[in-house]
């Protein structure tokens, strides 16, 4: 199956228009959404078009294939105008054969793992920063793949504003032009 995933829109209907072209254009069965959805939080500058109500709706329009799960930006009012649910902290997903750990990256992250055992896949943003990589688990020969599909608004670190696809065992991170950005393949 083919996944899209999106992290960090924060309010901008801009992007965030986009970001529903490319998912409805390219077949994708869900949108997994790694939070900041409606709010550019403190310490951003506002993203270009700054419209949540905007965003709710093109949001909504899709509830029944998002998954999502909680950014330090989400509050108990975003699920009150969001039809489908963003307030949990990480969700646990089988896809492709594979185990995601899905979370935001506020809370868990490379440096402060959740539970992984080798072979499992810790997907986050937060970091508004692109990362395609194979980490060591332990010291006898463990591993675990750290991604982020970086940012969908407010990219950082001279990145682009990106998303990312799962499909089969390929994780692609792609800009807005279609151009693949990174990628690596989960075996």
């Amino acid at each position: 199956m083919k996944y899209f995933i999106a992290s960090d829109i924060h309010g901008s209907y801009y992007w965030a228009d986009k970001m529903m072209d490319k998912f409805t254009g390219m077949g994708a069965e869900r949108m997994i959404c790694l939070g900041d959805i409606l709010y550019h939080g403190p310490r951003n500058d506002l993203p270009k078009d700054y419209a949540p109500k905007k965003v709710i709706e093109l949001m909504n329009s899709v509830k029944d294939r998002i998954w999502a799960v909680r950014g330090n930006c989400e509050a108990e009012v975003d699920q009150m105008v969001l039809d489908f649910p963003v307030l949990s902290d990480y969700a646990i997903l089988a896809l492709n054969g594979h185990t995601f750990f899905a979370t935001h990256g506020h809370l868990y992250n490379e440096e402060k793992r959740p539970p992984l055992v080798s072979g499992d896949i810790l997907l986050h943003g937060h970091t508004h920063l692109l990362v395609c990589e194979k980490l060591s688990l332990s010291d006898d020969g463990g591993y675990f793949y750290h991604l982020n599909p970086g940012s969908v608004s407010i990219p950082k670190g001279g990145n682009p504003n990106s998303y990312a696809v799962l499909e089969g065992d390929c994780f692609t991170i792609y800009d807005f032009d279609g151009n693949i950005i990174k990628d690596i393949q989960l075996v």
